[in-house]
């Protein structure tokens, strides 16, 4: 008997390619699916089976989950609050990635589903002060999620539930905040705000220049999860009987200030900081109430923000110092 793939879609993105990775190390076979063409992809796995797929197509769908069990769907058009308030309707018609995947995994009688939604999906009125004290699961209702990306994760969280009452689809839904570290974008306007600090710092560092330009005030709130915790995470909520969307993020809350500051300390110099008041900045505060996936899994971040950014910053550094595209592809033999 043949021993059925896990399916990875988005696997050229940055948490896909690290999942694809995790996974391979743990001796599963796994199939990784994305749109971009694979010298795109932030990681590619040789040993896994690697496919191109446009996953908006329902025939698409279908060919990436035909043979897998369980399914990771983590593709999407997406990127930081640049990106997403200034491409709401290319955020929107990710809806049809998830729903062709959901009627894929049911048409191939996959057993189990996981959906990487956000914390974009909580509501706005709960985030206009920068001294957040951390969303909990229920405050994504009354909705009044990010326009554009917020409401079309929000939407398929519904879709995820609707196919397991209705279907019988085993599916499971994690609300990310903010995941960061090596081997994603870091320029080009997809990147977030830990990449791109450590992108603005890396290079006035190697241009001797003494200016660092930052979106909004500085004083907005946010926590941001390593990539190393949120595959842990990510597979052990997979994993579990937890039903209802779960938070998967940091409650270590920081000012974005606070985040230069700590990506100036790791670089080892001071920089005048100007503030661009007029650019996307998203919520005034965000971070992540981990009651609840403490409570079911005993689960919480184990890499400090501080830890993280040195990881990120040394990776980063190293691709802007040999000049390598944020593109380069990884392979691994």
């Amino acid at each position: 008997m043949h021993k059925p793939y896990i399916l990875v879609t988005g696997a050229g993105g940055f948490i896909g390619g690290h999942l694809v990775k995790s996974l391979l190390e743990q001796g599963h076979k796994v199939r990784a699916v994305d749109k971009k063409p694979q010298w795109q992809w932030y990681q590619r796995s040789s040993e896994a089976d690697n496919h191109t797929l446009n996953l908006e197509k329902s025939d698409a769908c279908i060919q990436a989950v035909n043979g897998c069990e369980w399914v990771y769907n983590l593709a999407a058009d997406m990127g930081g609050m640049g990106f997403i308030e200034l491409n709401k309707g290319l955020c929107m018609l990710s809806v049809l990635i998830n729903t062709h995947m959901l009627m894929a995994a049911q048409h191939c009688g996959a057993v189990r589903f996981f959906y990487s939604s956000s914390a974009c999906v909580y509501a706005g009125y709960k985030q206009k002060e920068t001294d957040n004290p951390g969303l909990k699961e229920a405050d994504a209702y009354p909705a009044d999620p990010e326009d554009g990306y917020g409401w079309e994760k929000l939407f398929s969280e519904r879709m995820c539930r609707h196919f397991r009452e209705d279907f019988g689809l085993e599916t499971r839904v994690a609300r990310y905040h903010n995941v960061y570290g090596p081997h994603g974008t870091f320029d080009g306007g997809r990147e977030k705000a830990p990449a791109a600090i450590c992108r603005k710092v890396i290079a006035a560092k190697l241009a001797g220049s003494h200016g660092i330009e930052i979106w909004g005030d500085g004083l907005q709130t946010r926590s941001f999860m390593y990539i190393d915790d949120c595959l842990i995470g990510t597979q052990a909520i997979t994993k579990s009987d937890i039903l209802e969307p779960i938070n998967l993020g940091s409650a270590e809350m920081v000012s974005i200030n606070q985040l230069v500051d700590l990506v100036e300390d790791i670089a080892g110099i001071k920089l005048k900081r100007s503030y661009k008041l007029d650019a996307p900045k998203g919520v005034r505060g965000r971070s992540s109430d981990n009651a609840l996936i403490k409570e079911k899994l005993g689960w919480e971040p184990s890499i400090t923000l501080r830890e993280g950014l040195e990881k990120t910053y040394a990776w980063i550094y190293d691709q802007m110092k040999s000049g390598s595209s944020k593109d380069s592809v990884v392979n691994r033999f």
